[in-house]
């Protein structure tokens, strides 16, 4: 019998900011996939629920914190005494306002969860896949990982760097078996983007649906958002034998926002 390359059976899949959005959407694709799926994320009370959910495990971690972070990634590989997929997905948006104006705490914020962070899971996902001469990292990255965008300039910097580091990774590591690529969402509904909305709204004096279709839906191809679920189906494509010719790769998930 041939095996399903699109199964994650037996697999261990580590998923942070699992709690909601597209990290709590993909940890229900990966498990239906046939993963044990590891969600973390700051707060217990929503991984929890996940985990609950998908049959998975909840395991507390700031990633913007090395020994939370060296501690999470302990914890997992005592499961089944492996990690075969990180989906690097915690993050936030970060401070909305011009360059010229930007709070620089929020901004080294932002870069300490959304970049450095992001680096501390990779770090021990690199060591523990290494070993095994196994895996996929998927970095989650955004559209602004590729072009700058106003008022945004944190969040571009952390996605941007995201994406070098990405194929830094893959020429690193795909000597040893293991892949990493990037995923590129454009506008995902949500209410992480339902804030971001708000706080433009707020920042440029102007209605929240106007700047909604201006910069996010009628600016696509669909002339739609992005669904978490359809964000974490493209995750399932890199963490599965289905993309097992492809690392430092990057793909946009956007409804067609070219």
């Amino acid at each position: 019998m041939t095996l399903d390359p699109a199964r994650l059976d037996g697999k261990l899949a580590i998923i942070t900011g699992g709690g909601s959005g597209i990290g709590e959407a993909t940890a229900h694709v990966f498990a239906q996939a046939g993963a044990t799926v590891v969600v973390t994320g700051r707060r217990l009370e929503p991984l929890q629920a996940v985990a609950k959910a998908v049959g998975g495990h909840a395991i507390a971690c700031d990633v913007s914190d090395q020994s939370d972070v060296r501690a999470m990634f302990a914890q997992a590989l005592t499961i089944l005494g492996r990690v075969d997929v990180l989906l690097n997905n915690a993050g936030g948006p970060g401070p909305i306002a011009p360059v010229a104006e930007v709070d620089m705490d929020e901004w080294i914020t932002c870069m300490n969860i959304n970049l450095v962070g992001a680096m501390y899971c990779l770090q021990e996902a690199a060591k523990i896949m290494t070993e095994q001469g196994a895996g996929s990292i998927i970095n989650m990255s955004s559209l602004m990982g590729i072009q700058g965008y106003p008022m945004r300039s944190a969040y571009v910097a952390s996605k941007f760097a995201l994406n070098g580091i990405t194929q830094t990774m893959a020429r690193e590591l795909g000597p040893v078996g293991v892949r990493v690529n990037a995923l590129m969402p454009g506008a995902v509904s949500g209410a992480n983007m339902d804030r971001i909305l708000a706080r433009r709204a707020e920042a440029e004096g102007r209605p929240a649906q106007d700047i909604e279709r201006e910069n996010y839906t009628d600016v696509a191809a669909l002339k739609r958002w992005v669904h978490p679920d359809e964000v974490g189906r493209a995750a399932l494509y890199y963490a599965s034998d289905l993309s097992s010719a492809i690392t430092g790769d990057k793909m946009k998930v956007d409804c067609g926002r070219f």
